[in-house]
């Protein structure tokens, strides 16, 4: 079946797109991190996702060097982008929130009535958001996919499993789909996550949304996005994604990672008027004509025009009339029907022929 957060079945075609904002990149601290929340809410987002991590638990070898690219803005307000390279562990201590900060946040979403999931990259992780803060829904890093006994575990809590698939091979992302089947998990959302900070647009591949929804029938795609704008999120939502992620922040220009690319409020307002606005225009797979435009287009279709005065009973020939707008009498498809019959009223030169005059 497809997956499921909350009531919420994240279905497109049943209950149009799942939009979530991500804030676990890009907050400082838990002041920072609710301001995101009242930014995601403002927006009408669905959910907020955050990153649970400790960086000194994680990182065995903090030298670890990762690149990105940040934002610079000069006092002319023009823009240019930086590449950078920062301690990994930098990054991610940047990200932390503690177990009380956790609680008062998930309190703030509550209170705003905003679905808030996040990720985890340890057990006891898991049991503090699934058990303790009443989380339901849990995604797997990108770089977790090989953790199979991880995978295992966060399946065995009976929640939404999201799985962040990043430059995983196909045949990685099936393995951890049976991985989580196996465990019992059958609520699952499968993200095409194109990888970089930015993402180059060679590295996105939106073609594989359909791949990934035939591959996984049952379960729902979402698609991760990691490049500036929002034009591959609408792409990926005419492509028939069933949720998307973007990452939000309080400020482009803040030289950290993920910043450059997400999207502050006035954006993230109109990046969720956008997908709702696809949505709509998408409609439906049948020809569907309102009954409205139905009437409308009758002005700009044709009907015959007696070119002289036709007297009651005479024949209906095609040389005396000619087709005109608006189309208010019978149609050109139905004159070859009526034609030869006779009239049953006179018909005054310049007059349309209508059904009641046969």
């Amino acid at each position: 079946m497809k997956a499921r957060i909350g009531a919420r079945e994240i279905d497109q075609k049943k209950n149009g797109v799942y939009i979530v904002l991500e804030a676990g990149a890009t907050h400082c601290g838990l002041e920072s991190a609710k301001k995101l929340v009242d930014v995601a809410k403002n927006a009408g987002a669905d959910a907020i996702k955050f990153q649970l991590l400790y960086a000194d638990r994680l990182m065995a070898d903090k030298s670890v060097k990762f690149e990105y690219e940040y934002l610079e803005i000069d006092a002319d307000g023009n823009e240019r982008f930086v590449f950078t390279k920062e301690r990994l562990y930098d990054i991610l201590k940047r990200r932390e929130l503690q177990p009380a900060e956790w609680r008062e946040l998930k309190a703030y979403c509550d209170k705003a009535n905003l679905v808030i999931f996040s990720t985890a990259t340890f057990r006891d992780e898991v049991d503090f958001l699934v058990d303790e803060l009443g989380i339901n829904s849990i995604k797997i890093n990108s770089s977790d996919i090989n953790e199979l006994e991880f995978i295992r575990y966060c399946s065995l809590k009976g929640v939404n499993i999201q799985f962040d698939t990043g430059n995983a091979d196909l045949w990685e992302i099936e393995r951890a789909v049976i991985e989580a089947e196996n465990a019992g998990a059958d609520n699952i959302v499968i993200h095409l996550c194109p990888s970089g900070y930015p993402t180059r647009l060679e590295s996105i591949n939106l073609r594989m949304i359909g791949t990934l929804k035939r591959m996984f029938p049952d379960y729902s795609v979402a698609f991760s996005d990691h490049s500036p704008g929002w034009e591959m999120d609408i792409a990926a939502v005419a492509l028939g994604a069933d949720m998307v992620e973007k990452t939000i922040t309080l400020d482009r220009s803040i030289k950290s990672c993920e910043h450059s690319f997400s999207l502050e409020q006035a954006d993230a307002i109109r990046f969720v008027r956008s997908i709702r606005d696809i949505e709509t225009a998408l409609g439906s797979t049948r020809r569907v004509i309102p009954s409205a435009l139905r009437n409308k287009r009758k002005s700009t279709r044709r009907s015959p025009y007696a070119l002289r005065e036709i007297k009651a009973g005479e024949t209906i020939r095609i040389e005396d009339f000619e087709f005109k707008r608006p189309g208010y009498g019978i149609t050109g498809e139905d004159f070859a029907f009526f034609r030869n019959k006779r009239l049953i009223r006179d018909l005054g030169a310049g007059e349309v022929l209508t059904y009641e005059s046969i």
